[in-house]
């Protein structure tokens, strides 16, 4: 009965952050990238406690809260297209029985999702957004950001297993 609660306690703990930083993301337009980052971390904790098929209705649910609450619908798309499953994504590319397939992985999953973003922004945002860079320029620096966070990703996973575990359980 104890686990349960914990268990409870801990993902509705874990679903009202994802919620906060998903609103902090909307309300502070300048920090919008961080708080999208520091949104996709809460499900790695889900998925370490209570295994992967919690993650996935983690996920779901934090969706479903997040467009129920957010009041700008479009800035909800980001989370739900990329940063709320990403830590599904490298719970199961990590699961590959070599680094390689890992990245493959990791960079496939990434570039369909920035493919399918380049390809909504142009059909619905044409004159609204105005890059100033070539796209190729831009594709390239956000491979070098997409590395970043996931080394970022995995500096999260490893304090929070190595240091604050044993805080939270």
């Amino acid at each position: 009965m104890a686990y349960n609660t914990k268990k409870i306690a801990l993902i509705g703990i874990l679903g009202a952050l994802t919620i906060i930083s998903l609103l902090l993301a909307v309300v502070l337009p300048t920090t919008k990238l961080s708080f999208y980052c520091l949104s996709s971390f809460f499900i790695s904790v889900i998925i370490i406690e209570y295994k992967v098929s919690a993650g996935w209705m983690f996920f779901v649910t934090t969706n479903l809260l997040a467009y129920l609450v957010i009041p700008d619908k479009l800035a909800v798309i980001p989370y739900t297209a990329f940063f709320s499953i990403y830590g599904i994504v490298k719970y199961y590319s990590e699961k590959a029985k070599s680094i390689l397939l890992e990245f493959i992985i990791k960079y496939a999953f990434f570039n369909i999702c920035l493919t399918l973003g380049i390809l909504l922004a142009r059909e619905f945002l044409q004159g609204i957004v105005d890059i100033k860079y070539s796209l190729w320029l831009v594709v390239i620096m956000l491979q070098i950001v997409f590395f970043i966070y996931d080394y970022a990703y995995t500096m999260v996973i490893r304090y929070y297993k190595n240091r604050l575990r044993k805080f939270i359980l």
